[in-house]
């Protein structure tokens, strides 16, 4: 019982602190370039992974950054195609693709 309530010389402080313990502004320098690197590489999408064929309505959403409203409108309108199945609405991904690849205009 006396062991627990003893203080060894690890728990006084200040603690020593060696040269080689010492961070530098090149370290973590080092650090910043390694951390960027790995981000990038688990972010980027691997080059055999194919997109989903068919999105939902949110996922389409998300995708062109508009409201449901503006979906729907779009639907109604014919600019995008839709399939119905049991009420789910999904839509082509590449279709929705080709049709932003027909809108592109050349600003100068």
């Amino acid at each position: 019982m006396e062991r627990a309530f003893r203080k060894t010389v690890e728990d006084t402080y200040p603690r020593k602190i060696f040269a080689h313990q010492l961070i530098t502004v090149d370290d973590l320098v080092e650090f910043k370039k390694q951390l960027l690197e790995e981000l990038l590489r688990v972010l980027k999408p691997a080059p055999g992974i194919t997109t989903k064929k068919w999105l939902k309505s949110h996922e389409v959403r998300r995708l062109l950054k508009i409201s449901p409203g503006t979906l729907q409108t779009l639907k109604t309108s014919g600019v995008i195609p839709y399939t119905k199945i049991g009420g789910v609405h999904y839509y082509d991904y590449e279709e929705i693709q080709q049709l932003l690849e027909a809108g592109k205009t050349n600003r100068q």
